[in-house]
């Protein structure tokens, strides 16, 4: 039975921790070592992780330099033959692990694997259901995101690449995707695995303004990649324009529709597909420029309503 290395990175969660950890643990795989990263919390992590920590396969707490550090203290660990990792503030859904342990077992080109995701909000509201499609290493270099805790990929791929960058914050994931995509085959499943959760102190809301600049250094990175860069040359003008859109998607979120506003534009003069295969980033901040971002509001709020 394939063994499924899983780590937590975790500082001051305590509110969503241990939903975390037990949806970890209450998955109906036989194998999985768990190992919790804990970058000396002081919000109580700490004693929620030594409730569990019978099961756990390995757990510190001491400082850190950020996530990434976290999550590459956990890879050195793992000897999981499938290594996935799942921030504390999010969380599996009942069968996730087997359904891509499955996927592992019956394609052997495959490297990274991952499902569809829920949004939820701080009290595990859902008010999205993030569908994925299928995608290439060039669409990855055209900033196709997936949901990070929707995935899951193989140990000899991960080990083919440095880990996480410590300097990226944000997109860390992203560029990851993009270096093992180089090893194998990706994979869509079309199954929802796990939620994130979005909330007031989570970084895709805390600091939104930052995502769009690590969008622009991937691109920097990938180019300076004898391998790489050659796939990059051929889709410039889409992922250049993709950088941009990123940018846009995360200045409106961090309350600046003028600057999302412009740097949709900026995508759109480079590749106007790519822009307006997000128009309703347009036009939420056109609303909220002209002071109706009450509509947008209302309209996510009754979305929310909708996955009650």
């Amino acid at each position: 039975m394939t063994l499924v290395s899983i780590i937590t990175p975790s500082y001051n969660q305590a509110a969503y921790l241990e939903q975390t950890i037990l949806s970890v643990l209450n998955q109906d795989h036989p194998r999985i070592e768990y190992i919790v990263v804990d970058g000396a919390s002081t919000d109580g992590s700490v004693e929620i992780i030594k409730k569990y920590e019978s099961k756990l396969a390995y757990w510190v707490s001491e400082k850190d330099r950020g996530q990434a550090d976290a999550i590459n203290k956990g890879f050195a660990r793992a000897t999981g033959e499938i290594i996935a990792w799942l921030n504390s503030d999010d969380y599996y859904l009942p069968g996730a692990v087997n359904a891509a342990v499955k996927v592992f077992e019956e394609r052997s080109d495959v490297v990274l694997v991952y499902g569809n995701m829920l949004a939820v909000d701080e009290h595990g509201k859902t008010f999205n259901t993030l569908n994925y499609k299928p995608l290439t290493l060039e669409d990855l270099l055209c900033f196709q995101i997936i949901g990070q805790p929707a995935v899951f990929m193989r140990r000899s791929a991960l080990q083919k690449t440095n880990g996480l960058d410590l300097t990226f914050h944000f997109l860390l994931d992203h560029l990851l995707w993009i270096q093992i995509a180089q090893h194998g085959q990706i994979l869509h499943v079309d199954q929802t695995w796990s939620a994130a959760r979005y909330h007031a102190e989570a970084k895709n809301r805390a600091k939104a303004v930052e995502f769009g600049r690590e969008a622009f250094r991937i691109l920097e990175t990938v180019a300076q990649d004898e391998n790489l860069a050659p796939l990059l040359a051929k889709v410039a003008h889409r992922a250049r324009a993709a950088a941009h859109r990123v940018d846009s998607r995360y200045l409106l979120d961090g309350g600046l529709p003028a600057k999302a506003l412009s740097a949709w534009l900026r995508a759109l003069f480079i590749h106007p597909p790519t822009a307006l295969a997000r128009m309703n980033i347009f036009v939420s901040s056109i609303l909220n420029l002209l002071g109706l971002g009450k509509i947008r509001s209302a309209i996510l709020n009754k979305r929310k309503d909708y996955y009650q």
